[in-house]
């Protein structure tokens, strides 16, 4: 009697840092406990004077990333609380847009705070942007591009919702542990 190889369950999650200057996302592949990274970026928004414009932009890139990947799950950063009303208010709409995209292809959606996204990812929940991508470099396996901090941003969402819906306690090491594996990537 042969045995038969056990099923492994395969996930598609995009994660959505949304901006109104740039937005960036992520998608990231889990099958098993492994993660692949499959595609991130930005969406340079400032180039559109028009508000409602860079609303119907985020999503149509956000529709344009589902029908090219068809994530199974949506992850976004929730906003922060700044003293700034009127950015508030268009951040909460930019992330409204993108959720609307995910909801009007039936994918659940799930927001989680920035200090939860980078603990998730580095184990400080207080990491600079500069942390949060040097660690998600050495589990993605990417190169870091400064530029696209945004994009590094939008995946640690996707990875910290990864790590919140079962993964195996353990996954996400600390910083100081990084720079340890990773002298090289030390800032002087």
């Amino acid at each position: 009697m042969s045995k038969i190889p056990p099923i492994v369950q395969e996930k598609v999650i995009l994660g959505v840092d949304p901006g109104t200057s740039v937005m960036g996302y992520g998608i990231i592949k889990v099958t098993g406990k492994k993660l692949t990274l499959l595609q991130y970026g930005v969406i340079h928004l400032k180039k559109y004077q028009n508000h409602e414009i860079k609303l119907k932009k985020i999503f149509e890139r956000v529709t344009g990333l589902i029908v090219d990947y068809g994530p199974d799950e949506v992850a976004l950063e929730a906003p922060f609380y700044g003293k700034n009303i009127q950015s508030m208010l268009k951040l909460g709409r930019a992330q409204g847009v993108a959720m609307a995209a995910a909801l009007s292809h039936q994918i659940p959606i799930v927001e989680y705070a920035p200090k939860k996204v980078k603990q998730s990812v580095t184990g400080n929940g207080n990491a600079s942007k500069e942390q949060v991508a040097y660690m998600l470099a050495g589990l993605l396996s990417f190169n870091v591009a400064d530029k696209l901090l945004d994009a590094t941003d939008a995946l640690a969402v996707a990875v910290c919702h990864h790590f919140q819906h079962g993964s195996p306690k353990g996954q996400t090491r600390s910083w100081s542990a990084f720079l340890k594996e990773n002298p090289h990537r030390q800032k002087t």
